[in-house]
């Protein structure tokens, strides 16, 4: 059987890892698709479509935050999860330097450095998630539990 060429690190560790995992794609352009919009175009649920972000705490610490599409981090909320007096948002410029993804198609799972995470506390109330495969136009629906034991995350509540 000929090997797929075409599987994301975050498959590839997930493999490794021997976690279960499906791949969902979606039509795109160069330019990332917001995920309110990725998860019309795959008929799933807003709430189980989830966006990683990366922040940086004023410890200069990196953080990966994922949340629902269709909500907004909270940073007071994000800064008290991780036990720092405040964060802010990463720059999209340095994303890619930082991560190893671009903007769209950013993955909690195998970036360059590993980060703490923290998930949004809602992703327990549900079998599968679906986050970033590492690329725009692909993605992960995984177990959270199995997201936040390979990250070594937490779950807390850090929407607005």
């Amino acid at each position: 059987m000929k090997q797929r060429t075409d599987k994301t690190n975050a498959m590839r560790i997930l493999d490794q890892q021997g976690i279960a995992y499906q791949v969902r794609t979606y039509p795109h352009g160069d330019e990332a698709v917001d995920g309110v919009t990725v998860a019309k175009l795959l008929g799933q649920d807003p709430d189980q479509v989830y966006k990683t972000l990366v922040a940086q705490g004023v410890s200069r610490q990196y953080y990966v935050f994922d949340i629902p599409v269709a909500e907004e981090l909270d940073l007071k909320k994000a800064a008290r999860a991780v036990g720092e007096k405040s964060i802010a948002m990463v720059h999209v410029k340095e994303l890619f330097s930082l991560t190893g993804y671009v903007r769209g198609g950013c993955s909690p799972i195998g970036m360059k450095k590993a980060f703490f995470t923290t998930i949004q506390e809602e992703a327990q109330l549900y079998d599968t998630i679906a986050v970033s495969a590492g690329k725009i136009g692909s993605q992960l629906l995984l177990n959270p539990s199995d997201l936040a034991e390979l990250t070594e995350g937490q779950f807390a509540d850090v929407i607005k």
